[in-house]
């Protein structure tokens, strides 16, 4: 059976059969995997079976009254990793923004079955210079029906630097009924969940030893550049860090989008080349260890 038959993505999702080796990819709060696509299709044409599932309550307008909790969205998470290990052997887990930190929890509770990590413009928390001082006095609100009466309206430029981009996005969403401050709005439940998502996953940073991949443009807007030297410093494995000098938070689709699929298709190239070499020394292993033994039975029957 095909892959394709196998597996049946959720509406909003992306779904690309390929081989044995696998990439799961997380949007971002309030996103869908549309910001995603370009890294998918840039992996899928490399013949990775590549999966980026709309995850309800995380994604944009799937949680309008904020009931979701980032246990939903972690469970959600795992259900897309359990269907993409029935196909493949090894998997890359790759976050784009709030994202990162479900692919970092995945990562550490699942090591044995997460081989390297894809963080773009990870956020532990919203910290740019386009998100208002006031926002960080929503530290002090801990209580979720407290928090659903907030609604943090989106600033421009929405993660985008280059302005014809920009525009093209926000002509393409742009509806009569709500602005495009609005269209972005986040609720104060979902970001509260956000918050308490953050404090489960920084206990477990030391524990993750994955190969990563990390992207962060220097002027984020929504993220401060500091969010990528705490996991460059806190994560346990070996971290490459590519610092970008000509795009906002979207790196996956703002102007250094090349640079950054060119070194997508780098790193996951060389890593499972690697965990290809290994599986192969342990299939020789296997085999010659199965000889040896089949050789002492054959000895000690013409023994007897």
């Amino acid at each position: 059976m095909k892959n394709s038959e196998k597996m049946k993505a959720a509406w909003g999702s992306i779904f690309v059969p390929g081989g044995r080796n696998g990439v799961l990819l997380v949007h971002s709060l309030g996103g869908s995997p549309i910001e995603l696509k370009f890294v998918a299709h840039t992996l899928a044409q490399l013949g990775y079976t590549v999966y980026c599932p709309l995850l309800p309550g995380l994604a944009g307008g799937t949680d309008v009254s904020g009931l979701s909790s980032w246990q939903d969205w972690y469970a959600a998470l795992e259900k897309a990793h359990d269907e993409l290990t029935q196909q493949c052997d090894a998997v890359i887990v790759g976050g784009m923004s709030a994202g990162s930190m479900l692919a970092l929890r995945l990562a550490a509770l699942r090591p044995e079955k997460i081989h390297g990590l894809m963080l773009f413009s990870p956020t532990l928390w919203p910290n740019g210079w386009a998100i208002p001082w006031y926002f960080s006095l929503f530290r002090l609100v801990n209580d979720k029906w407290a928090a659903r009466l907030f609604k943090f309206r989106a600033r421009a430029p929405h993660g985008i630097k280059d302005d014809r981009l920009r525009s093209f996005i926000l002509d393409s969403v742009q509806s009569e009924a709500d602005s495009i401050e609005d269209l972005f709005a986040r609720g104060g439940g979902l970001v509260l969940e956000f918050r308490r998502l953050v404090r489960n996953v920084k206990p477990l940073l030391g524990k993750i030893k994955q190969h990563a991949l990390v992207f962060h443009p220097r002027n984020d807007d929504q993220s401060d550049l500091s969010n990528a030297m705490l996991l460059q410093r806190k994560l346990a494995g070996i971290v490459e860090t590519v610092i970008l000098d000509d795009c906002y938070h979207m790196v996956t689709l703002d102007r250094q989008r090349p640079v950054v699929m060119e070194r997508v298709k780098e790193f996951a190239d060389r890593l499972t080349t690697r965990l290809d070499k290994v599986r192969a020394e342990e299939a020789v292993v296997a085999a010659t260890d199965a000889q040896q033994s089949k050789g002492r039975g054959e000895g000690r029957g013409a023994t007897t």
